[in-house]
């Protein structure tokens, strides 16, 4: 049992001081990130109430039409007043370069990188939407920020999460030391420990895919999604459920939740793009999340977290989820 007693800022001191696992100066950058997901909610939550629905009328970086609840969600990541001397810089999926932290302290040790609302276009019908971030050391050994900085392998992650905005608000983080999840208390305004040592399930019963672009998939997809619709007849000798959202916080939330895997592969529509999710954004930390909790991310031939980025705004196939579903995907990749 999970003491509810334990509030995210206690589990942090304690990995700090306890674990040894983070240093005090990203314990207070996650605090900060954990109030400006807090404040984003309580914008979620007012919904029509608070003239926050709807389209913006305008498009980000990627040429995706911007929802109030985007600019809202961005602004209040980017306009954080507590980030102190921690932060260097930031990048956003909704902004085209990097954001340097104006400090009045020497320059930050780490970069932050978010999606401030993913799964927006599920904002005005009221499903589960949340906030993905990813923090990195910055490299040392010159003045000043650069686009460069931000340009690591997911392995050089030293804390990623989300904030899922839903039935409850939840928070999940990963410093490299599992998977812990906190409930957000809405009359104590603070985050509770409600799950840790979080773990998925080796093996499923349920596939996440948006099954409408079939025709798009490549073989291997192909192949792997019709062996699961054939059931208990087919050569899986099992039935299995798909679930879909199209929102990644959701379904990689219940991933974590229960098991599963979840697919967002490359396809025949935009063939010199190597995927849709973005790379830095979305699936690095996405991935390492699913890695803390025993389970397998790839993008079909590699394993996402070894890739390397060229670009701010890269994208990339995602396949994740229960490792052994993983595996039998990224392996008919490699047998074609």
């Amino acid at each position: 049992m999970v003491d509810h007693r334990i509030s995210l800022t206690r589990y942090l001191v304690e990995q700090q001081r306890v674990h040894g696992h983070i240093p005090s100066e990203l314990r207070l950058l996650l605090e900060v990130v954990a109030r400006a997901c807090k404040r984003i909610s309580f914008a979620v939550n007012k919904g029509e109430l608070g003239d926050v629905m709807g389209s913006a009328g305008t498009e980000n970086v990627q040429g995706e039409v911007q929802k109030k609840l985007d600019i809202i969600a961005n602004e209040t990541l980017i306009e954080a007043n507590e980030w102190g001397g921690h932060l260097a810089a930031m990048a956003s999926e909704e902004m085209e370069g990097i954001y340097v932290v104006p400090n009045r302290y020497p320059q930050g040790e780490y970069l932050l990188m978010f999606d401030p609302l993913d799964g927006s276009s599920n904002i005005d019908v009221n499903v589960s939407i949340g906030t993905i971030f990813s923090v990195l050391k910055k490299p040392e050994g010159h003045p000043g920020v650069h686009d460069n900085d931000f340009l690591q392998p997911g392995n050089c992650q030293v804390a990623a999460g989300y904030c899922i905005y839903g039935p409850q608000t939840t928070l999940v983080l990963t410093v490299g030391d599992g998977v812990a999840m906190f409930t957000l208390d809405r009359e104590q305004g603070s985050f509770v420990l409600t799950r840790e040592n979080v773990r998925i399930p080796e093996d499923t019963k349920e596939f996440a895919i948006n099954m409408s672009n079939v025709r798009h998939w490549d073989a291997p997809v192909k192949r792997y999604i019709d062996e699961c619709l054939a059931g208990e007849d087919g050569p899986r000798g099992k039935n299995f459920n798909m679930r879909w959202i199209a929102s990644m916080v959701a379904d990689v939330h219940r991933i974590l939740c229960r098991g599963g895997i979840f697919m967002y592969p490359w396809d025949k529509r935009e063939p010199r793009k190597p995927g849709k999710l973005r790379l830095m954004y979305e699936a690095n930390p996405m991935g390492w999340l699913v890695e803390q909790a025993g389970g397998a991310a790839t993008n079909g031939r590699q394993r996402i977290l070894d890739i390397q980025p060229t670009q701010l705004h890269e994208r990339v196939s995602v396949i994740l989820g229960s490792k052994n579903e993983v595996e039998r995907v990224t392996g008919y990749h490699a047998e074609a």
